[in-house]
């Protein structure tokens, strides 16, 4: 079997669609359509549905590309590498969500960023779950921490650590509320304060709300700003409450510039997954990096 045919089959069933597919090859789509119905005439069986949007793999399709995928990102890691001692660095494609990989990921990485040229160089795109996924599916990335579990067996995933939430304002803010309103009246205590969020579906807000009060807040984001940094700075500045990660909001808590409103008994909790495409922690660079995020994960609280 062509390993080319295999190639352009693992690509376009990672991305989903033959269009993307020839943007990762370099190819023209007529050239992808014509090797996919190559490898379809050989093996005797459809390995994709063609539908409106993109396709989808048959089952046929689905097992090839999870027995194959492994191999070839093997071959690829082959090809890449030299067995030279003065090989450059190898350059690993993080994904993640801002915040997180900003303030824990890249700096547990940066003792794998190699001096002399023979340590690992990074690259990091930013971005939700499920544009994370997709494209580490398509191959665009290497590794991914991600807060939703990938299903199927294209990905591999296992759990990273588990993020507290906190409910938080500044202290004057605090005040309008009262030390006993909360405790005596849970959440309608707090209508009357702004909140402060990434997204107008306030998804922190009504998260800690669901998990704590057993409610959804009736009240709508005062300020919305997609960067949780951003929020805090907000919370600080006293333009309301907000739900934040407390790894994220501890220093601001120790110097008193925002303090916790409510300490449930039982937190919320959100996990983060660290995900790789199936076979590729065989690379050693793929698995120095999870590894290592792995190892200092232990020590995140």
């Amino acid at each position: 079997m062509d390993l080319a045919l295999l190639r352009t089959f693992v690509t376009v069933h990672r991305a989903g669609s033959f269009t993307r597919a020839a943007a990762l090859l370099g190819l023209s789509q007529p050239a992808v359509t014509s090797q996919i119905r190559t490898l379809e005439r050989q093996l005797g069986r459809p390995l994709f549905l063609r539908q409106a949007r993109g396709v989808t793999p048959t089952t046929i399709g689905d097992e090839l590309a999870h027995r194959a995928a492994p191999h070839l990102d093997a071959l690829l890691e082959i090809a890449e590498s030299s067995l030279d001692d003065e090989a450059p660095a190898r350059t690993l494609h993080l994904a993640g969500p801002p915040e997180f990989t900003a303030e824990r990921a890249l700096p547990a990485l940066t003792e794998l960023s190699g001096e002399n040229g023979h340590g690992l160089t990074l690259r990091v795109s930013f971005g939700i779950a499920e544009e994370i996924l997709e494209g580490l599916a398509a191959g665009h990335h290497d590794l991914a921490i991600s807060t939703a579990r990938p299903r199927g067996t294209l990905l591999t995933a296992s759990p990273l650590c588990d993020e507290e939430h906190v409910l938080v304002s500044a202290p004057h803010c605090a005040e309008r509320i009262g030390s006993d309103a909360l405790r005596l009246r849970g959440a309608p205590a707090l209508e009357n304060l702004p909140i402060v969020e990434v997204h107008e579906s306030l998804p922190f807000v009504s998260r800690y709300w669901t998990s704590v009060f057993g409610a959804r807040p009736t009240a709508s984001g005062t300020i919305v700003v997609p960067d949780l940094r951003a929020v805090l700075a907000c919370a600080i500045a006293g333009a309301g409450l907000a739900v934040l990660p407390r790894y994220l909001c501890t220093p601001a808590l120790n110097r008193g510039t925002i303090v916790t409103l409510h300490d449930p008994a039982v937190p919320p909790l959100r996990t983060y997954f660290l995900v790789a495409r199936t076979g590729t922690l065989a690379m050693p660079h793929i698995a120095r990096a999870h590894e290592r995020l792995k190892r200092a994960a232990m020590a995140w609280r």
